[in-house]
């Protein structure tokens, strides 16, 4: 889609591929790194390989694209037409992608505005799709990033997770917050909170987790007109259950989404994910 402003995040906003295509928002991709093999997110790897990757014990770790990557990103963008470009991304505090973006942008043949939302999965891909439909209706840069970053300062976005083994190796989580839940056999329910996740509560079994997960959700959502996005990792049949009865609970539902997430988040969640994302309009 050839406009003013041109919107470019990364794989980790798990964007369907047609909302995409229809707001013409460009997606850099991370990569993870299994064993020797590096693949890109999104194209040379799937969220079942990881998953059978990681419950085999296999090494797995991810890396942020390169300034280079990023560079060719915003030429394409502005050799289809735009003046401007909007590229938003996942917290820095997850990764260096937002810093590639940075150095990238200085270089660039049109002005890049990065942005680091502090947001990760479908809470970034929310923020992307604020921006793009500013500017799909002709505003400025300015304009797009302003909707984004209201869009981040009213969500929230909880986690389920089987362990807290593959957050703690990927130093997403501190290694006494994990020895905790391992010693006392609780399964953690997780937020988004500043940038990073930070442990919110501790419940003796999973199903009581995934309930109070709906508890949470209900509570934050409310009566007000919200966006949910549901992800998961190897658990379809758990994720569809609950945005079922998500479906039944928020009055205030306009879109629901319910997706695995990719191979990049999984490779520091680990298979049994269950992750909840509030979007308020």
């Amino acid at each position: 889609m050839s406009r003013h402003v041109a919107i470019v995040t990364d794989s980790t906003a798990y964007l369907p591929q047609q909302t995409m295509e229809r707001h013409g928002i460009t997606a850099v991709p991370l990569t993870v790194v299994i064993g020797d093999q590096a693949l890109e997110e999104g194209t040379e790897i799937s969220a079942r390989s990881l998953a059978l990757a990681l419950q085999k014990r296999r090494s797995v770790t991810t890396s942020r694209p390169s300034p280079e990557v990023f560079a060719a990103a915003y030429r394409a963008a502005a050799e289809a037409g735009a003046s401007g470009i909007v590229s938003l991304h996942l917290s820095s505090e997850f990764s260096g992608t937002y810093d590639a973006a940075v150095l990238a942008a200085r270089d660039a043949p049109v002005p890049v505005r990065v942005v680091d939302t502090g947001m990760v999965a479908m809470a970034l891909g929310f923020c992307a799709l604020s921006a793009a439909e500013v500017a799909d209706a002709g505003g400025t840069a300015d304009e797009a990033v302003a909707a984004a970053e209201k869009r981040a300062a009213g969500m929230s976005a909880y986690f389920y997770v089987d362990t807290l083994d593959y957050l703690r190796r990927g130093g997403r989580i501190g290694a006494a917050q994990a020895l905790l839940g391992s010693a006392l056999a609780v399964k953690p329910l997780l937020e988004l909170d500043g940038g990073r996740i930070e442990m919110l509560e501790k419940v003796r079994t999973a199903g009581k987790a995934i309930a109070r997960l709906e508890e949470l959700v209900a509570e934050r959502a409310g009566t007000r007109r919200v966006d949910i996005a549901v992800h998961h990792l190897a658990a379809p049949d758990r994720a569809d259950r609950l945005a079922e009865r998500l479906r039944t609970r928020v009055t205030g539902l306009a879109e629901l989404h319910v997706s695995e997430v990719g191979a990049v988040i999984g490779a520091h969640t680990g298979p049994g994910l269950l992750a909840v994302v509030v979007a308020p309009h």
